[in-house]
């Protein structure tokens, strides 16, 4: 089922590359759903696929266009986060380590929000200032959390947090990056893949050595 995640994301990556609109349209809002049932298949937490589904929530509100989508949107993608935060606590997250590293990766990450809103803030519509700062706050906790699960959640919280700071860019009038859309649906995608696999891999870590297993055999 990864393999399909992952077939059905190059093929929505190149659609979006090479402006192929119905084919995007069609595959986007199949990535989430399918990267939640590969979630199930393994019997990862409810809280880890609420999230990914958030995110598929946020991807349709999106495409839609407008001022109010994108509002809805992002408070889908913040439900999102908001889950994660939840599972990340419930895991641990922000205790592994010593209390020296932990308040320092919070504070990187406080500062890296910090900074984001203060370039961003002038180029912002006013309308969207305060949602976007708000957001990203929760984001950045998110990412920061992301950083105490190992390797894969680490990365995965950090291409986040660049797939939506290239986003925030965009709505700030900012000069964009060659085939930004496409850095854009790259990052995201790759960050929720190694959130979803690093948050199972800690609980594997977690469970005396066993794997998980999936729910049912297929052939």
């Amino acid at each position: 089922m990864l393999g399909a995640f992952a077939a059905l994301t190059a093929l929505h990556l190149n659609a979006v590359a090479e402006h192929f609109d119905l084919v995007r349209e069609v595959s986007k809002p199949l990535l989430m759903p399918l990267l939640a049932l590969w979630v199930r298949h393994w019997r990862g937490p409810g809280l880890l696929v609420a999230a990914l589904l958030c995110g598929c929530g946020g991807d349709l509100a999106l495409d839609i266009g407008g001022t109010v989508p994108f509002l809805l949107g992002m408070a889908c993608f913040a439900a999102g986060h908001v889950c994660y935060l939840r599972l990340f606590v419930r895991l641990g997250a922000f205790r592994r380590g010593s209390r020296t590293a932990v308040r320092l990766r919070c504070a990187a990450y406080g500062l890296v929000w910090a900074v984001l809103v203060v370039l961003l803030w002038p180029g912002l519509d006013p309308g969207m200032r305060v949602p976007v700062a708000l957001y990203s706050v929760l984001l950045a906790a998110m990412a920061a959390g992301a950083y105490g699960l190992g390797p894969a959640a680490r990365i995965g919280g950090a291409l986040f947090l660049l797939s939506d700071s290239l986003i925030a860019t965009d709505l700030a009038d900012w000069p964009l990056l060659p085939g930004h859309d496409a850095w854009v649906m790259a990052t995201y995608l790759g960050g929720q893949a190694l959130l979803a696999s690093g948050v199972l891999t800690a609980i594997r870590a977690g469970t005396a050595g066993t794997s998980p297993r999936p729910a049912a055999a297929r052939p």
